[in-house]
């Protein structure tokens, strides 16, 4: 169980991250379908957002210079392109430079 590749503490992170993410969307969805509240749809379009900095923020304490990088990166993509491109860019820039700078992770 320990040469696990999937860490289960992480994976259960993740599922409940993507829980919390979807009943989100659901429960705008079912709060407003026959309302009308500019103000309160604005709010809960950014939701997911807010969810993906608090994703990243701990990155930047963590101290690794592989994922200071790679959120830079991601930072700079999310400036310039769609949402999908910015998370083709940071999966595969975190994935590349913990790849190749394992000596600064650790």
């Amino acid at each position: 169980m320990h040469d696990s590749l999937i860490n289960h503490h992480a994976f259960l992170t993740i599922l409940c991250m993507g829980l919390v993410t979807y009943l989100t969307r659901i429960s705008g969805y079912l709060l407003l379908r026959n309302k009308n509240y500019p103000r309160l749809i604005r709010v809960l379009e950014i939701l997911p957002g807010c969810v993906m900095i608090s994703l990243v923020a701990p990155i930047f304490v963590t101290g690794k210079l592989s994922d200071f990088i790679a959120a830079i990166l991601t930072i700079l993509t999310a400036m310039r392109f769609s949402f999908l491109v910015t998370l083709i860019v940071g999966i595969g820039s975190a994935g590349i430079l913990r790849h190749f700078l394992p000596m600064v992770l650790h």
